[in-house]
């Protein structure tokens, strides 16, 4: 077909849009509410992987955790409750490994319901309460990316002598301190007093953007925690390798130290999980494929009512110009010319749903990322061309069948229609 021709067949599209204002709307209605929600979820998906990815990075780069119980396990078999918890000692051997930089390990004091804090944190009649309580080596500098907004964290030696010393969340700290400096002054944590020596600044949360539950909480060094909540036996560990490319070698070292330190016989696997960053992404890609499934879903029923109703149009738009079609025949067009204006009015129409779809999706992400909701919200270019690509299929499927039934028109029966 000439480029002549196309751009006919491109105008008598748009012509027969501006002639029926309200069938030719009504008829791409499904097209456009199609695109609009693949736009639309797909911008929400892309948002919350931006922002997973950067609390991702948040929690540190080069680290593995390990704990008695795999990660994103909501209900643990009996063989998994029943492990052996980490050490304080486990953690300690970690740190002799070649590659290993750091090794931190952790508790936590929470509500077994929702992990908030049970505790409340007091200084000068100000009280702060739901605070999560955890313990920390001084390598928690290390293993995490922590950006400390005055003071410091605690030291080995203050460990060791199990000072009363705390680090205060940013929330916590804003709550007791408003805009004052903390560092060196007494809070009372459980009817003891606590030294302040560090406050932090407010961490990444990927979801939402209230309050992050880990900027209402109080850190103290491992042994002071331990004469704290002795009754706390769940410890995690963080390690901390020098260089991406030793990632898989500190992953075995790992495995091979504490399966010797925890008796684990050759043939038995381990008692323990080692994962790292790409675990948490995993995890998240797990989520999102189920999102994805859902969008499709939503956009393919939109699109294909908006298909059949193109179809539809279509075939009154070959009723209404047969006698067109007859003329066109008798001064020489040939099946293969009109084959492909019908098609191509058909994926024109298609496309100005998809334009307008596009745009919609488009407006409703701007709508979304300003609401103080908490939810990101970023256009992808890959969802938009292939929201605005798929609309354009959809005109050429459904547009076939009336584009083959104009062009097989009988020219003499086509002449004589009235």
């Amino acid at each position: 077909m000439a480029q002549g021709q196309a751009r006919e067949s491109v105008k008598m599209a748009l012509d027969t849009l501006r002639t029926n204002k309200l069938r030719s709307g009504l008829t791409i209605l499904g097209i456009v509410i199609g695109v609009t929600s693949v736009i639309a979820i797909s911008s929400v998906i892309n948002g919350l992987n931006n922002r997973v990815g950067e609390f991702v990075s948040s929690l540190g780069s080069n680290v593995f955790w390990v704990f008695h119980l795999p990660f994103g396990v909501f209900k643990p078999t009996t063989e998994q409750l029943t492990r052996k918890k980490l050490t304080y000692d486990d953690a300690m051997a970690l740190r002799t490994l070649p590659h290993v930089v750091a090794a931190d390990s952790g508790k936590r004091y929470a509500k077994l319901g929702f992990r908030v804090g049970d505790v409340s944190v007091k200084y000068n009649g100000k009280k702060v309460a739901g605070a999560i309580l955890e313990s920390h080596t001084s390598q928690i500098a290390l293993t995490r990316d922590l950006i400390l907004q005055e003071g410091r964290i605690f030291t080995d030696e203050e460990d060791k002598r199990h000072a009363k010393v705390v680090v205060l969340a940013h929330d916590t700290w804003e709550s007791l301190f408003g805009n004052e400096p903390a560092v060196g002054k007494e809070v009372n944590v459980e009817t003891s007093l606590y030294t302040v020596i560090g406050v932090l600044e407010k961490q990444k949360q990927p979801f939402g953007s209230g309050k992050n539950p880990n900027d209402n909480a109080v850190l103290f060094p491992f042994g002071t925690f331990e004469n704290l909540h002795p009754e706390v036996k769940d410890l995690f560990i963080a390690v901390k390798y020098d260089d991406p490319a030793n990632k898989a070698l500190v992953e075995e070292e790992i495995r091979e130290m504490l399966r010797v330190r925890r008796k684990v016989k050759v043939q038995a696997p381990d008692n323990f999980e080692v994962f790292g960053p790409d675990s948490l992404s995993r995890l998240w890609d797990q989520v999102t494929w189920g999102l994805r499934l859902f969008m499709l879903a939503v956009s393919s029923v939109g699109l294909m009512v908006g298909g059949v109703g193109v179809m539809n149009i279509m075939l009154v738009s070959v009723t209404e110009r047969t006698r067109e079609i007859g003329i066109r025949k008798a001064l020489g067009a040939t099946k293969r010319t009109i084959l492909t204006q019908f098609t191509t009015e058909a994926v024109t129409l298609c496309a100005v749903g998809g334009i307008f779809g596009v745009s919609v999706g488009a407006i409703i992400t701007w709508i979304v990322y300003l609401l103080p909701i908490g939810l990101p919200a970023s256009l992808s270019t890959f969802w938009v061309l292939f929201g605005f690509g798929i609309a354009c299929t959809i005109g050429l499927l459904f547009g076939i069948y009336p584009a083959w039934k104009a062009a097989n028109l009988d020219p003499i029966e086509a002449l004589r229609y009235e």
